[in-house]
């Protein structure tokens, strides 16, 4: 298994509910794409003051590589990319992403 984990450093001046759609956009593949089991999202507590800097994040999980990448080049998946992108400081540079395989 699979699991996505990408983490956002948001712009103050993103525009109001442009991140909720892309969220709804990318969960919305979970029946799209076959292999992709999960997908969850939400803010970082940041409890450790390790990672202020990323607001919030996301994880879909898949059962193997091959459904990732169905996912990776999904085209409503590079669509909500290109939207998450232009919402995070530095665009890509203000996303970290960790695919951790497990199980």
């Amino acid at each position: 298994m699979l699991q996505h984990c990408v983490v956002c450093d948001l712009r103050t001046d993103a525009p109001e509910g442009a991140l909720a759609d892309v969220m709804r956009r990318l969960a919305g593949l979970l029946g799209k794409v076959d292999g992709m089991t999960a997908f969850q999202h939400g803010p970082n507590r940041d409890y450790e003051a390790k990672s202020a800097r990323y607001s919030m994040g996301f994880i879909c999980t898949f059962r193997d590589r091959a459904a990732h990448l169905a996912y990776e080049q999904h085209p409503d998946h590079q669509a909500a990319g290109r939207d998450l992108v232009a919402l995070c400081n530095g665009g890509v540079a203000g996303i970290m992403v960790f695919d951790l395989e497990v199980g």
